[in-house]
């Protein structure tokens, strides 16, 4: 099975990436999901610690990364048939599963459709109900009008606390930087999917044991947020850390321990 390869779809290309040389070869999956405008490596922080105990497939959400874009719009059954035409073309029968923001809506309803599919979910900065559909379509015109570099400076505040992105600037700049270069039509795509997107209700159907996680400071989607999700799954907790948007990065230590002690526990 190749480290780095691409899966080739009706519409588009997926690229995905492997890490298990370190992981028992009967070691569980774990399937990450990354953020609306970054790619797979959003989750390099994570790996050298995850792929000691299971075997780790990552990949770049249509319109992302290597990934390549069908026309837009998209919705989120879209995104979450993306993981599971990945997960079968892999041959993988069952994966635990960890998203952040759109990628932890994406496992929502991986959870509500697919979840026979999954163990453990985790779910991190995300909510059932993400922004409001006047927001996220000011944010596709926003775009197509001034495209995403005119937005990397309100990105940053969002993403990163002011501390973080000035001691840290190396790592804000480089997930910035693949914010930058993602395709503005597969942006705008999954914009759409967000804008039409409400799963507040149908989450209580989530059988499978969810550890939802928070950034203490995040305003996109708040440790409020994360507590929904946790008390209407019906095997929920919360856990809230420092950070804003991006906590796998800015609380990466704290992250990587809260992981691996939910999926192992």
């Amino acid at each position: 099975m190749p480290d780095d390869d691409f899966l080739a779809l009706p519409t588009h290309k997926l690229h995905y990436r492997i890490a298990c040389e370190a992981a028992p070869a009967s070691a569980p999956w774990l399937l990450f999901c990354n953020s609306l405008g970054t790619d797979l490596h959003m989750w390099d922080a994570q790996i050298a610690e995850l792929a000691r105990h299971f075997r780790v497939l990552r990949y770049d959400r249509r319109g992302h990364g290597q990934s390549t874009t069908p026309q837009p719009p998209y919705s989120l059954a879209d995104l979450g048939r993306d993981a599971l035409a990945l997960l079968d073309a892999l041959q993988i029968e069952r994966a635990h599963f960890c998203g952040l923001s759109i990628g932890g809506l994406t496992g929502q309803w991986l959870g509500i459709h697919a979840g026979r599919r999954f163990d453990r979910m985790v779910f991190c900065a995300t909510a059932a109900k993400i922004g409001t559909a006047e927001s996220w379509n000011a944010r596709i015109a926003a775009v197509r009008a001034n495209g995403l570099a005119a937005l990397t400076a309100a990105t940053a505040e969002r993403w990163f606390t002011p501390t973080f992105n000035a001691e840290h600037s190396d790592v804000a700049a480089k997930i910035l930087d693949s914010f930058v270069k993602v395709d503005p039509d597969g942006y705008n795509g999954c914009c759409a999917a967000l804008a039409d997107t409400d799963l507040r209700q149908q989450i209580q159907a989530i059988s499978n044991p969810v550890l939802a996680i928070s950034g203490d400071e995040d305003q996109v989607c708040p440790p409020s947020d994360l507590a929904y999700i946790a008390d209407n799954v019906r095997i929920g907790q919360h856990v809230s850390l420092p950070g804003r948007h991006i906590i796998n990065l800015e609380s990466a230590a704290a992250f990587n321990a809260a992981l691996l002690g939910f999926l192992r526990s």
